[in-house]
């Protein structure tokens, strides 16, 4: 009852009242964040949700698109914005989300939504993190985020689709609220995001 029906309504409902509460912010975010990447303030991709059906997911995007003479991305340090490195300390550049949530794609609580190129790579296991809709916060990012290994992470997302319930989403939306304020484990060392998923790591 609770994953069928429930939660689906009440991360509607949620999603709608907080983006009216903070429609404001959103915009003066999309308005700097425009001005510091001379051009577009979301960052779009293709990512796999329930079911492994593809969907659009949008964040701020917190990076320019600086290269090298060879025509190559520089490290995600060196292109992470002053205004974006404090948009990911507060994960505000989440928020955007929301509008996945509407959409039905997303949920508030789930495994992260990660790359369709990483689908043939899992095991029999590690597929079921496809059965629920991917997640703004999951138990493997209030459990350590990118400062844990991918398989510790993956074994989280499966922890937490056999203990799913109200009072454990409850219980991560605070922790992850706790972790936000507090800024603990966001970052694998210097890293900005973590090293890709090779079926092994």
């Amino acid at each position: 009852m609770y994953k069928i029906f429930i939660k689906p309504t009440i991360d509607f409902l949620f999603a709608l009242i907080t983006l009216c509460f903070i429609l404001p912010t959103l915009i003066l975010l999309a308005i700097f964040l425009s001005i510091q990447n001379i051009g577009t303030p979301f960052f779009k991709q293709i990512r796999p949700g329930k079911n492994g059906k593809l969907f659009t997911i949008y964040k701020f995007k917190t990076m320019r698109d600086t290269r090298n003479d060879q025509g190559n991305l520089l490290p995600d340090n060196q292109r992470l914005t002053a205004i974006g490195k404090i948009i990911r300390k507060l994960s505000l550049d989440e928020l955007p989300q929301l509008w996945n949530i509407l959409k039905g794609e997303m949920s508030f609580v789930g495994p992260r939504p990660l790359l369709p190129e990483y689908l043939p790579l899992y095991n029999t296991e590690q597929q079921k993190r496809h059965l629920v809709k991917p997640g703004i916060t999951g138990w493997a990012q209030v459990n350590g985020r990118n400062a844990i290994s991918w398989q510790q992470k993956l074994e989280y997302d499966k922890w937490y689709l056999e203990h799913q319930s109200f009072k454990l989403d409850i219980k991560i939306l605070f922790m992850t609220l706790n972790k936000i304020f507090y800024t603990q484990e966001v970052n694998a060392s210097n890293q900005i995001t973590m090293d890709r998923f090779d079926g092994s790591n």
